[in-house]
């Protein structure tokens, strides 16, 4: 994938070198992106703005750091182990002011550079073997029940850990007391997912889900999935704790219409202490290239540049160098 997306921005890569030479030349500083696993959509997003920004910075100067995820990289850009990396907007509040799921850390020193990069929904999926055997697509019921539940999600660091804790809480359960109902919680890394629901391991799928996820289309079209609502009970809890509630698809095999799900938002954060010409440079190369963004990833075409400054948008203080940019293009 990546030989592609290379081979894609090379036009686009000649041209910056090009206005690297007549714009003002970003200070000699390395650049390390905070991104996701391979095979990741945050990973192809860095894998291509690493292909733009360095040309501006010098080459070798720009390294992908390919694991984290949106409650880890808020923690990688804070503690210095990435200039910049892509979060979630309401993990990127969660650590800047502190919140409890960051266990007494927080983040004061990230700042926003991009914001709107895509909606990023927490959503509920169900092997549809499991549902007929239930009987039901509720999934209040299906808590409810004294019945067990096998739920799997990802591993610490994932944003759909803390999400899909907030789901049970507001569905009246948790992980402790699924296990003690002879059910489980099941934590994985990516690659596992599509084996143990294909294999009958598990019964229900919390994730992130963005338009063409690898994994999710994956799953979808080996494992017979079937994608349910989050009940209003368990939505109110997400939107206390700064998620969105919208809706979603119906991007994928089997999903007739949409869904409901709540939103974390996208935002290129940075650590307080990057130039602020980088800091321009960076936000100015990601806007100015929007539409090879989009060509990489799907997720990436509704994007729109003229609202990444805004508050909703970012969640947290704006980079001096990405509002100077902003200002610069009228937009605030």
């Amino acid at each position: 994938m990546l030989n592609v997306i290379k081979t894609g921005l090379r036009a686009a890569a000649f041209g910056l070198t090009a206005l690297a030479v007549t714009a003002t030349t970003a200070p000699a500083e390395d650049i390390r992106i905070g991104a996701m696993r391979e095979g990741t959509s945050w990973y192809v997003f860095a894998a291509t703005l690493e292909q733009m920004i360095e040309p501006i910075f010098g080459a070798n100067t720009v390294e992908v750091v390919a694991r984290g995820g949106g409650v880890a990289n808020p923690m990688v850009v804070q503690n210095g182990r990435a200039e910049i990396a892509l979060s979630n907007v309401a993990t990127a509040v969660w650590a800047f002011e502190g919140s409890p799921v960051y266990e007494g850390a927080s983040a004061p020193e990230i700042r926003a550079l991009v914001g709107g990069l895509n909606n990023v929904y927490v959503g509920v999926m169900a092997r549809q073997a499991f549902l007929d055997e239930r009987g039901t697509t509720d999934l209040a019921e299906i808590l409810a029940s004294d019945a067990p539940v096998r739920i799997l999600i990802k591993p610490v660091g994932s944003s759909a850990v803390p999400a899909a804790e907030m789901i049970l809480q507001g569905l009246g359960t948790s992980v402790d007391e699924i296990r003690a109902n002879g059910g489980d919680v099941i934590q994985v890394d990516t690659p596992q997912i599509p084996d143990i629901l294909r294999n009958g391991d598990a019964d229900i799928y919390i994730d992130t889900i963005i338009r063409g996820h690898p994994t999710i289309t994956e799953v979808t079209l080996t494992a017979g999935m079937r994608f349910l609502d989050i009940p209003q009970e368990a939505m109110d809890v997400l939107t206390a704790n700064g998620l969105t509630a919208g809706t979603y698809g119906p991007w994928f095999d089997g999903q007739e219409s949409a869904n409901t799900g709540a939103n974390l938002g996208t935002v290129l954060i940075a650590n307080a202490s990057l130039s602020e010409e980088a800091a321009y440079q960076i936000t100015r190369t990601l806007i100015e290239n929007a539409a090879a963004m989009g060509e990489a990833h799907a997720a990436w075409r509704a994007f729109n540049p003229e609202t990444a400054w805004q508050p909703a948008q970012v969640g947290i203080p704006l980079h001096p160098g990405a509002e100077r940019y902003y200002r610069e293009r009228g937009w605030m």
